[in-house]
């Protein structure tokens, strides 16, 4: 093996540690999917007669799953922070450390593996999406819009996961501390059109992450245009999310080994 093709040899090999940790603990998968499943089900057929009143006649189911495949996403990374803070507490990354290994490749895995669960999410939610009435325009393209952006959004999310994992006291400290990403989506445009919100609530729902990303995605899915200003600003957090999470990461991985 050539110092070239080492790190991504290493980078696989924790990837597939973390692999085999889902694949050990398919509760927790369940869990953290079924979540935005049950969501999905409480918007659409409890509430959503009440709330697609201001949306013209437009199917709210349309509506609600972009934000729901958002929230997925959210709701998914919880695991990584999880599995980081096990790491931490278990001693594993002592050993590692006497390995002549690549040494980002241990937050690599995890984020690959967190991220493999994210996209997982999103296509059972797609799935239960369609089976009660949603029906996207999407072409090939706005599908394949639609997979960048879930494995854009996923990458940075996952690595500010890992960050938290590792800033995590413990274990059962880590298992609280995501709770705002998954809260976060509700307070944006994926359940109810912004301007229905108060003054400063709506200026921070239009800004915050989560409602550029769902609204180019309800645009990629409906097969309706997106604003340049909106599908920047996703793109604009998504970059900003991602380097945060991952200087943020790497500091708490030397700090904390």
């Amino acid at each position: 093996m050539t110092a070239a093709t080492a790190p991504v040899a290493d980078v696989w090999t924790m990837s597939r540690r973390q692999l085999r940790r889902i694949r050990r603990y398919p509760s927790l998968t369940v869990m953290l999917v079924g979540l935005p499943v049950v969501f999905l089900l409480l918007f659409v057929f409890v509430l959503g007669g009440t709330l697609s009143g201001g949306l013209g006649g437009s199917s709210y189911v349309d509506y609600v799953v972009p934000g729901v495949l958002a929230m997925t996403v959210a709701s998914v990374v919880q695991g990584p922070i999880i599995s980081v803070a096990q790491d931490m507490s278990e001693g594993i990354i002592a050993r590692f450390r006497t390995m002549a290994i690549f040494r980002p490749s241990v937050l690599a895995g995890h984020v690959l593996g967190g991220l493999l669960q994210a996209v997982l999410g999103v296509v059972v939610v797609l799935g239960v999406s369609v089976a009660i009435g949603f029906r996207p325009d999407a072409g090939l393209a706005g599908w394949a819009g639609v997979l960048g952006l879930v494995v854009a959004f996923g990458a940075v999310l996952t690595w500010l996961a890992v960050a938290m994992g590792l800033a995590a006291d413990s274990v059962e400290t880590a298992s609280n501390v995501g709770l705002p990403l998954t809260l976060l989506p509700f307070l944006g445009s994926g359940f109810v059109p912004t301007d229905s919100m108060p003054g400063p609530l709506r200026v921070f729902a239009e800004y915050q992450p989560f409602t550029p990303v769902t609204e180019t995605l309800r645009g990629f899915l409906l097969a309706a245009p997106v604003p340049p200003s909106t599908w920047l600003l996703a793109l604009g957090w998504c970059a900003l999310i991602g380097v945060g999470g991952y200087l943020w990461a790497r500091r708490g991985y030397e700090r904390r080994s």
